[in-house]
């Protein structure tokens, strides 16, 4: 049965893998490199290091420690101006999040910058329904590789030794993603998976690995988890 839950962050939580997009453009133009959507879609999965290093060795340009600092700075403060106004969080995300803390263990696994889930999380008050939170600067290798939820899932299961707490097996936990390579790091992790349509389409997703896919989690309820992953009927 799942007992714990673990949420992907750009694209699931947050709306904002175009303004990701938006605030790479902006920094590597002043480069003078371009970015074309399908670099930036081509490379879902990556940190944001992996990526910065991945568009210059496109270009075919050297890219030092000094640069590679500067230039994570310059696309943290861009995307950050981006997300000014109204949080972009995906319909129904919130309520869904907020369900599953009263009945599962909540963590959240991303590539992403802890300086940019925190800012989100902070800002929509979010960050408290979370018990572990692994970040780019927590992970080893980049999805689609396992080892960022393994990482979730030792953290988890650390907390819960503390606390005297049955740990959990892999295959308790549900991982919700939008990319193929975050369905793949779940299921070779061991993880279910649910996919949601906020990136790339159904098709994609479904040859990834992901278990379910929804176009919404405005459609998700604690007890829809149960009917599709926990009953006879959801492993057939």
């Amino acid at each position: 049965m799942i007992q714990a839950v673990f949420f992907d962050f750009n694209g699931v939580i947050v709306d904002d893998e175009p303004l990701q997009m938006k605030a790479y453009q902006e920094v590597l133009g002043r480069e003078g490199m371009t970015l074309t959507e399908a670099d930036y879609y081509g490379s879902l999965g990556m940190d944001d290091v992996t990526f910065l290093r991945a568009a210059y060795g496109r270009a075919e340009r050297e890219l030092d420690d000094e640069q590679l600092g500067r230039l994570l700075e310059a696309k943290t403060a861009a995307h950050r101006k981006l997300l000014e106004g109204e949080l972009p969080l995906f319909h129904g995300v919130v309520t869904f999040i907020k369900a599953c803390s009263r009945r599962y263990a909540v963590g959240l696994v991303s590539m992403a910058r802890r300086t940019e889930i925190d800012h989100v999380l902070e800002r929509a008050a979010l960050a408290s329904y979370f018990e572990v939170v692994v970040s780019a600067g927590d992970a080893t290798a980049c999805k689609p590789d396992p080892s960022c939820y393994n990482s979730g899932l030792e953290l988890l299961n650390r907390k819960r030794g503390e606390a005297h707490i049955i740990p959990l097996r892999a295959d308790e936990c549900l991982v919700v993603e939008d990319s193929p390579p975050g369905v793949r790091s779940a299921r070779a992790a061991g993880m279910r998976a649910l996919g949601v349509t906020n990136t790339v389409p159904e098709a994609a997703l479904r040859e990834a690995g992901a278990d379910s896919v929804t176009r919404s989690l405005a459609d998700w309820t604690t007890d829809a988890v149960h009917h599709v992953f926990d009953t006879e009927w959801g492993k057939r």
